[in-house]
């Protein structure tokens, strides 16, 4: 007997904006389904618009999580500095308080608990990001996005104009790393460490946005510049990339997913559990991204490290 594939059916998606630079809610669509082209493409879509998209009582497992994942494009392993990935599903990256406690030596619930934009110290940054919620806290452990195409937007023309044409140095851990040296997660960054410049400005390859590419969790100096020089004008940067009238906070309850472009967003993980003996667990999954290019035309260029790639 031969066995007829269905194919996906078109649903109608529901669309509400949340905040009033970034975010929105998506309803009318069962993520554990298989999506139609349609309907995949008006998501990537309204990704591009709204910068992240929030679902709700989207109970997938990790094959359907990889699975939608790739509706946005190739998928990487977990983390370059992961190897507790569940067994056989080395995409998925486990941001488990439990595990993070054992790799640092204290109690976290993120391994970064700044600002950041995901693995910008590889030469091409994952272009999306995909995290949904499997056990999270009562209360706390929201976390927050920041619109980076509105925080340049922000800026006075004569500051456009400058950072425009600079370059800025990220590695893991920024210009303070929040681990020591001999912790776990120490050691596995000095044995392979990932170090690229960056433009300070970057051009998004679908939208054309100009986005501020810089943030706290990896973004180390501006590249030409005096010491002093480059942390004044990162603390600058960095006050209007963390503005909070261009974020949105999200509560995680079990099953809610969160799908952000990681070229225009940058987001701050939980800071309110550490004193709360509660265990968080979130899988993530991240798209293989496009080398950087700034307004010049110049593109991101690897100091350390190789790029990050997926398998087709």
């Amino acid at each position: 007997m031969t066995l007829v594939q269905e194919t996906p059916v078109e649903t109608e998606l529901s669309v509400r904006p949340v905040a009033g630079h970034i975010g929105a809610e998506i309803t009318g669509i069962d993520l554990r389904e298989p999506l139609a082209d349609n309907d995949a493409e008006k998501l990537r879509r309204k990704l591009h618009k709204y910068k992240v998209l929030f679902f709700r009582d989207q109970h997938i497992d990790h094959t359907q999580q990889i699975a939608v994942s790739r509706h946005f494009g190739t998928v990487t392993p977990s983390h370059p500095y992961d190897d507790e990935a569940p067994e056989g599903f080395p995409e998925i990256l486990a941001v488990d308080s439990r595990k993070y406690e054992r790799r640092f030596g204290r109690k976290k619930y993120s391994y970064d608990n700044k600002w950041h934009t995901d693995v910008t110290a590889v030469v091409n940054p994952p272009a999306v990001t995909l995290l949904r919620a499997h056990e999270v806290p009562e209360r706390g452990g929201d976390t927050t996005w920041t619109n980076l195409v509105a925080a340049y937007e922000g800026l006075p023309e004569s500051l456009r104009d400058l950072v425009d044409g600079l370059r800025a140095e990220h590695r893991f851990g920024g210009r303070q790393p929040q681990w020591s040296a001999d912790s776990d997660y120490g050691r596995r960054v000095q044995a392979n460490p990932f170090v690229t410049e960056h433009p300070v400005v970057r051009v998004h390859p679908v939208t054309g946005e100009k986005a501020l590419f810089v943030q706290p969790g990896f973004t180390s100096r501006i590249v030409g510049l005096s010491p002093a020089q480059s942390n004044h004008l990162l603390d600058l940067l960095f006050e209007e990339v963390t503005a909070p009238a261009y974020t949105v906070r999200f509560r995680w309850f079990p099953g809610s997913v969160a799908v952000w472009d990681n070229r225009a967003t940058a987001h701050l993980a939980p800071t309110d559990l550490d004193h709360l003996d509660v265990t968080r667990v979130l899988y993530r999954t991240t798209i293989e991204g496009d080398v950087p290019v700034g307004p010049d035309g110049r593109e991101s260029v690897s100091i350390s490290g190789a790029a990050f790639r997926g398998e087709e």
